[in-house]
């Protein structure tokens, strides 16, 4: 068992991290080594395992990273923009390979994490699921066999509680449409609908986000013309589908270069 990576994971006593604690702790793939919340969680200090309904594991929360990264392989990081630029560096430092399912980078922020790259494995999806990611290779194909007859419309559901609109993943599969079609995604989307907006611009590539209940994701891509549309779906009904692609991308890297890679580099598509 200790011949297993060591993976950390931030944002441990979130939903999403809960179910990362159970994919490694369950997967007989890896060791969980580390359990990362803010300081001021009322969480630090107690058992991971005893939290997550697991029993105690001996792992307990902790609010300062430094020393479980020091003895990780892998830190696998849901959390927010800000905290993953500070764990990036960390994750460096320690040469462990970053997995990154944040959601809500701007440009800027995904361009900070170049640094880190130099030393360590970052791998950085919009989504973590392998449908997704066939999605996503579907849409950009599709989009290229197809002209701007065809308006182009992400559609995408939420739980209630997701703080970023669009989401990782719709701006993921509008960034597929947009390659497809041999454009710039920053110059095509539209994403800001409200009252008197005017008549669709051809060639846009359209955003709509839907949030309610507990909704954990779900995303259709619209190609739309006259007399016809064509849907492509994805429909994720547990979380567990990104904790595993997660733990397959913390895994894969273990023997790259250091480097920014995705899922699709993950999964080979």
């Amino acid at each position: 068992m200790s011949d297993l990576p060591g993976i950390v994971i931030t944002g441990a006593t979130g939903r999403m991290g809960q179910m990362l604690v159970k994919t490694v702790v369950q997967s007989g793939k890896a060791r969980l080594v580390g359990a990362i919340e803010r300081e001021g969680n009322e969480a630090v200090g107690q058992d991971i395992g005893a939290l997550c309904g697991l029993g105690p594991l001996g792992v307990l929360v902790e609010s300062d990273p430094l020393p479980s990264f020091a003895r990780a392989q892998a830190v696998i990081d849901f959390t927010a923009p800000a905290a993953t630029l500070e764990f990036a560096a960390l994750a460096a430092q320690a040469r462990a390979v970053h997995v990154i399912g944040t959601t809500g980078m701007t440009e800027a922020e995904i361009e900070q994490l170049a640094p880190a790259a130099l030393h360590a494995v970052i791998i950085r999806a919009g989504n973590m699921s392998l449908g997704v990611n066939l999605l996503t290779q579907l849409t950009k194909k599709v989009a290229a066999a197809l002209d701007e007859d065809y308006d182009i419309e992400v559609i995408e559901a939420h739980h209630n509680q997701k703080v970023d609109a669009p989401s990782g993943t719709a701006l993921m599969l509008g960034e597929a449409a947009a390659e497809g079609r041999g454009v710039s995604l920053k110059d095509v989307s539209d994403s800001g609908r409200d009252g008197i907006t005017g008549a669709r611009k051809r060639g846009d590539i359209g955003f709509s986000a839907i949030r309610g209940g507990d909704i954990v994701g779900e995303h259709d891509v619209m190609f739309a013309a006259m007399g016809e549309r064509i849907i492509l779906r994805h429909i994720a009904s547990d979380r567990s589908v990104f904790a595993r692609g997660a733990l397959k991308a913390a895994l894969w890297g273990q023997d790259k270069s250091p480097g920014q890679y995705d899922m699709i580099d993950v999964l080979g598509l």
